[in-house]
């Protein structure tokens, strides 16, 4: 995997579902995470370009971009292709964050490639870029409890009681994204892969 090329801008991509009612639910780990990204950066998303709310800003001698799709989870991949074109950001410059059920909560796992895990909005992004060759980062939501459905599940807020755990993990997402702009992905996986805390 090719490390961030210096000559284009650094694409960070929140997951997550639009409006109020799904803020706080797990399916948008990613936008929270974004969020929190943004804040930090002190980058404002609030630009609509082809079906996202974006920012723009530096960070370690880099341009950013930061996405939020617009679009619902199934349909991410219509708003980050034209954004990878339109701004030719290059897929090792492409950081895509969202919920995963495989993992359990309190795990962050980045991943230079490899399919969906079962997230349709990263099924979306692969089907519309053609490769499933980019880096991504995975938060672990873990699997629903008892004969829930998993559809159910991810729509469902996070507990009061999951509240530090969750802080931590999006503490630990924004640090692992400023260390994937300023020094890559091999040196991020190294530093962040595993159980957060």
């Amino acid at each position: 995997m090719e490390e961030i090329c210096r000559d284009f801008p650094v694409m960070i991509v929140g997951l997550g579902n639009p409006g109020p009612e799904y803020r706080h639910t797990r399916h948008n780990f990613g936008f929270l995470a974004l969020d929190e990204l943004a804040k930090e950066l002190n980058i404002q998303v609030k630009r609509l370009k082809f079906k996202a709310m974006i920012g723009e800003g530096k960070f370690a001698d880099s341009k950013v971009v930061l996405v939020k799709p617009m679009t619902f989870m199934n349909e991410s991949g219509k708003a980050v292709a034209p954004l990878l074109r339109y701004f030719k950001v290059p897929l090792s410059n492409l950081l895509v964050i969202h919920d995963d059920l495989d993992l359990p909560f309190g795990v962050l796992r980045l991943r230079p490639g490899g399919g969906t895990s079962g997230q349709r909005g990263m099924a979306s992004i692969i089907n519309q870029l053609g490769t499933q060759e980019f880096p991504r980062m995975r938060l672990g939501i873990s699997r629903p409890p008892g004969q829930m459905d998993p559809v159910d599940y991810v729509l469902k807020n996070f507990l009061p009681s999951e509240a530090e755990l969750l802080a931590m993990v999006l503490r630990t997402a924004v640090e692992a994204s400023q260390t994937f702009i300023a020094e890559g992905l091999t040196k991020t996986m190294n530093k962040y892969n595993g159980e957060v805390g």
